[in-house]
């Protein structure tokens, strides 16, 4: 999961464009009464318009509220899994609803309270479905794979950091050693000196 500002917006970016692509592709199928090649091409006359509309909802609002909630419910301790798919839940529960009542209002010809619920029932089932089994996983994955080089640095900085230390404590122990001076309580925290 994103741990900084800008692994934030790439993440949310790309789960924006997926999620809201399958949406659209959903909608317009129902609208045509079946899935067709045509479905997947005309999706993308609606995608300038939802994806910066999804993207900015998740990014100012919705993401700091299903954080919220979900961390009532559980801790950060919690398995990382269960806090993810918490995570897809909530948000799926929030935009959903939202998505729905904009796509009334730019797209049905209808656009009555009953034709907003209506989408929303159509949508939710969808959008909930296709968050936790295809969109979620497939752009955790292109996350993994945009970061695994920032992620394989820090492990490697730590890796360094790490074998830094057992150098100087192995060349602690070895002046102790040649010295008969025993490695004082300091040494032994970290400080590294002798009497």
């Amino acid at each position: 999961m994103p741990k900084t500002k800008f692994q934030n917006v790439v993440f949310t970016a790309i789960m924006a464009f997926c999620m809201v692509y399958g949406m659209i592709v959903y909608n317009i199928s129902l609208n045509l009464g079946g899935v067709s090649p045509t479905c997947f091409l005309a999706a993308f006359h609606e995608i300038p318009i939802m994806v910066p509309i999804a993207f900015v909802l998740e990014i100012s609002i919705v993401g700091k509220l299903a954080r919220r909630i979900v961390f009532s419910v559980l801790r950060p301790t919690d398995r990382p899994q269960f806090i993810t798919y918490a995570m897809s839940l909530v948000i799926c529960a929030i935009m959903c609803p939202i998505m729905s009542l904009i796509a009334t209002i730019l797209f049905k010809d209808s656009k009555t309270f009953s034709t907003f619920i209506q989408t929303w029932a159509m949508n939710f089932p969808m959008a909930l479905l296709y968050q936790m089994f295809y969109c979620g996983p497939f752009v955790r994955l292109i996350y993994r794979t945009l970061f695994r080089a920032e992620k394989a640095a820090e492990a490697d900085a730590v890796s360094k950091e790490e074998s830094k230390a057992l150098s100087r404590i192995s060349a602690l122990l070895i002046k102790s050693a040649l010295t008969g001076r025993p490695v004082s309580r300091g040494a032994r925290a970290g400080r590294f000196c002798l009497f």
